[in-house]
């Protein structure tokens, strides 16, 4: 196991450490120990793992290993562990090498050699023999993944729980990256972008195009004419339907694509948010686009109001485990629904008593975890019921008995699927 493959050269050669791609390697398995040894997000790891990668292709590609590693790491791992006598520890630095390695060549289809040349240097004495007579084992053995990811344990057992009839669908649909989603500024031109762009629209001011290269490329960006949202992230917003210069809340609005989908529906929004950084890309966001709202920064666990609102949407802090498509490091980040929960019950209380009489309140959360969900509508006392219909809906998309929306990465899968999402609606007592 231990001598040289036909894919790579001698581990023994392999001593410089600035070796060309090199970098971009050492900053995905920084990345790695940062989602699985400190619970960070890949998203908020990156500053500091990708540190001094200079150019924006090097940083792309660390993140695509590591996006990718994550998602198969299951998977990886029976592989590895196929191909040693003693276990590696799961926090052991051959395992993460041998995952990043691995990935690359049987989902990112690296040549064997480069693999080996850009990742082995990242080990040092034993351990980089050991890693280098496993990948060729495996390569050697012409090993393949399967269709679609094993989940972690504690997700399958979870969701197996939750959603036994859509467990095994959630899977199949994690297989790969989704495809981008774009919300149009004006939804009359939807036909017309859907074409320029070469996508296909499932709803009015909704175009869906393939994954390829820098989103700033695209037709329309520049001149802000549409932002990047997935589909079921866009209907909380479109279930508060016209606005018509009426008044509008976003709670924990940051980075604004809600709040841009109400602007750009005729709402006079008030757009919340506690986190100095996101506010500045909302501020950005609107700026690009030319929708306008009035951007406040503050808890809404403190701020108080000093109007009511004829609309509220309430797009909730949750454990984001919907958005494991895109997002494939929820799966390994541990998830606190108590803690999560009692947020989630606090803000529902508050902004129940800032509607106007007859308002409307949308409670929403990217979060397949039914404690965040369902659960919290079923406590809602103190707003009348305003179940979603069917009606309003894309198609192939329905409302629950109760009235209450719930979707999941494997709805809607031959169109390219969509994030899970819970959306439940209420009206004030007029």
């Amino acid at each position: 196991m231990d001598q040289p493959s036909r894919y790579s050269a001698s581990p023994a050669k392999l001593t410089p450490e600035d070796v060309p791609g090199m970098p971009a390697r050492r900053a995905a398995l920084r990345l790695m120990d940062a989602v699985l040894r400190r619970g960070e997000a890949l998203d908020q790891a990156a500053p500091t793992a990708c540190q001094g990668l200079t150019r924006g292709d090097d940083r792309a590609l660390a993140l695509a290993i590591a996006a990718e590693a994550l998602r198969w790491m299951a998977d990886l791992d029976m592989l590895i562990d196929a191909q040693t006598k003693l276990p590696l520890g799961d926090d052991a630095k051959a395992r993460g090498v041998l995952r990043l390695m691995l990935v690359q060549a049987l989902r990112l289809d690296m040549p064997g050699h480069v693999v080996v040349a850009t990742c082995l240097p990242l080990l040092t004495g034993g351990p980089r023999r050991l890693a280098h007579g496993v990948f060729s084992a495996v390569l050697k053995d012409a090993a393949r993944l399967p269709e679609c990811p094993t989940l972690p344990e504690s997700v399958a057992l979870r969701w197996g729980e939750a959603w036994p009839d859509r467990v095994d669908a959630i899977a199949r649909a994690l297989a790969a990256p989704p495809p981008l989603d774009l919300v149009l500024r004006d939804s009359a031109e939807t036909a017309a972008w859907a074409e320029k762009l070469g996508g296909v629209s499932l709803a009015p001011g909704h175009v869906r195009v393939a994954r390829a290269g820098r989103i700033e490329g695209l037709p329309g960006f520049a001149e802000g004419a549409w932002w990047v949202q997935d589909l079921a992230a866009t209907m909380p917003a479109k279930l508060l339907g016209a606005g018509e210069g009426r008044t509008a809340l976003d709670l924990c609005a940051a980075p604004g694509g809600k709040t841009m989908q109400l602007a750009a529906a005729g709402w006079k929004v008030t757009a919340l948010d506690k986190s100095i950084k996101r506010l500045e890309r909302l501020r950005a966001n609107l700026q690009r686009t030319g929708l306008e709202a009035d951007v406040v920064l503050a808890d809404a666990l403190t701020w108080e109001p000093d109007m009511r609102f004829d609309a509220i949407l309430l797009d909730a802090p949750c454990s984001a485990t919907g958005t494991c498509r895109r997002h494939p490091d929820v799966l390994h980040r541990l998830v606190r629904l108590d803690e999560t929960g009692a947020l989630q019950k606090a803000l529902l209380d508050r902004a129940a008593q800032w509607l106007s009489p007859g308002g409307r309140l949308v409670y929403a959360v990217c979060s397949l975890e039914p404690e965040e969900g369902e659960a919290q509508a079923a406590e809602m006392a103190s707003l009348q019921p305003d179940p979603i219909g069917a009606d309003e809906l894309p198609a192939g998309l329905q409302p629950t008995a109760e009235g209450w929306l719930r979707t999941d990465p494997g709805m809607l899968a031959e169109a390219g699927g969509l994030d899970g999402f819970f959306v439940a609606r209420w009206r004030a007592v007029p």
